[in-house]
């Protein structure tokens, strides 16, 4: 039987997501209430600049005091996508508090005290949902949490951050720098003014300690994610990585240790051959490649930012924990029975591809095998390049623990016949 009684939601932030929330709880308000059961009323907006027209949205729901609507006492979900800690975790706390269930797209927030934020909703018996906060439009978090939840996660691999993604493909695509890749996304508005978080790696790091405790059922927290940015990436490198018959991205990757006595979770750029399927992801969408015990390799794939994709994500959790209301139930919350440790990045077993400018002489390949050799480090394959007394020596290692490749790079430059390391690239997804 149909509920008429609306179950009312206050929404915290209306930016370019938030504004696409209300739009479409407008506009698609019948079916909402027909998925869900019962009809569902935006009863508050809280913003920072109450004076901003905000086109399909009565004027008289908005307001600066985001800490009142929520303690109103009619209120029985809160999405919030202001962003950022604070206010978001005091904001979300309060919800709780007062009987509130939350949906979150805040990846920064969850991944530094997703912990406590689930103790919270735990503790009061209502939900967290936070599909948004990952990959956009992807459904991946529910798949992880319940889809999969009866199987064993090994290893996800993934772009899950589409400026990022961006810029590299125009690299690979164009030939272009990275700094006029970088000037075009901030053109087309992929980029912030400011894409510190998104180029050196701090976005897809915090995606990444959400993913890893979804998929491994421990706590990761960001500080846990091993962290390089692309910057440093050049078109010598991508013309290397051709040679390979490779390409560059920046990955989210977390593994399982084959003993499964620890996890590993890292974001850095890394060469992938092109017959993987991350390789041809192109643009600035995302997808993420999930590799469980029973059901194989899944791929996931799908436009992962902006503001419809995104709200298409919170309304999905919205219908959910709607549901979930009227069933007087919850969802699924936090997973970390298995305690496991996340282990330093050196005791993940990588392979480097190495690009050294060396004299042109003889006994200088030798004497670059003989320092790998001292290492544990042996290679696959080497290139050599010479002229007028000086030349390129390109090395591909066999896989080794990162710390023994860390070593040998550094014992290399140390060499009197090297004369620099122009690049270091890790090598994955064979």
């Amino acid at each position: 039987m149909m509920r008429t009684r609306p179950l009312k939601v206050a929404l915290l932030g209306c930016g370019v997501v938030g504004s696409e929330v209300a739009r479409i709880m407008t506009t698609h308000a019948d079916d909402l209430t027909q998925r869900i059961g019962a009809p569902v009323e935006l009863a508050g907006v809280a913003v920072r600049r109450p004076s901003k027209v905000r086109e399909g949205i009565d004027p008289a729901l908005i307001t600066t005091d985001a800490t009142a609507l929520l303690k109103r006492g009619d209120i029985d979900i809160a999405i919030e996508v202001i962003g950022g800690i604070e206010p978001a975790r005091t904001l979300i706390t309060t919800a709780f508090e007062h009987g509130i269930s939350v949906v979150s797209a805040n990846k920064a927030l969850l991944a530094q005290d997703g912990a406590a934020l689930h103790a919270a909703a735990e503790q009061h018996g209502l939900d967290l949902y936070y599909e948004a906060a990952v990959a956009g439009a992807i459904p991946l978090v529910r798949p992880m949490r319940e889809s999969l939840a009866g199987d064993k996660i090994n290893r996800v691999m993934g772009i899950v951050n589409g400026t990022t993604n961006f810029i590299l493909d125009k690299m690979d695509s164009t030939g272009a720098g990275y700094q006029e890749a970088l000037d075009e996304a901030t053109a087309l508005g992929y980029a912030e003014a400011d894409p510190t978080a998104d180029v050196e790696g701090y976005d897809a790091a915090a995606k990444a300690a959400i993913l890893a405790g979804i998929a491994f059922h421990t706590r990761v927290r960001l500080d846990d994610v091993y962290r390089e940015g692309m910057t440093e990436v050049s078109a010598a490198d991508f013309a290397s990585a051709k040679r390979m018959g490779c390409t560059i991205k920046l990955l989210a990757i977390l593994e399982r240790a084959a003993d499964g006595e620890s996890v590993t979770a890292r974001v850095h750029p890394a060469m992938i051959p092109l017959s993987h399927p991350l390789a041809s992801v192109r643009e600035a969408y995302n997808a993420v490649f999930v590799e469980a015990e029973a059901a194989g390799r899944l791929m996931f794939y799908g436009p992962g930012a902006g503001g419809a994709p995104t709200a298409s994500a919170v309304l999905g959790d919205l219908v959910a924990v709607a549901r979930n209301k009227l069933a007087e139930a919850t969802g699924p919350g936090e997973s970390a029975y298995t305690q496991l440790p996340v282990s330093p990045m050196g005791d993940v077993v990588t392979r480097y591809h190495i690009s050294l400018d060396v004299a042109d002489k003889p006994g200088v390949l030798a004497q670059v095998a003989t320092t790998f050799a001292e290492h544990g480090v042996s290679i696959d394959t080497v290139r050599q390049q010479g002229k007028d007394g000086e030349a390129s020596l390109v090395v591909v290692t066999h896989r080794a623990p990162d710390a023994a490749l860390s070593g040998t790079v550094e014992a290399l430059r140390k060499l009197d016949t090297v004369r620099g390391v122009a690049s270091i690239m890790r090598v994955e997804g064979e």
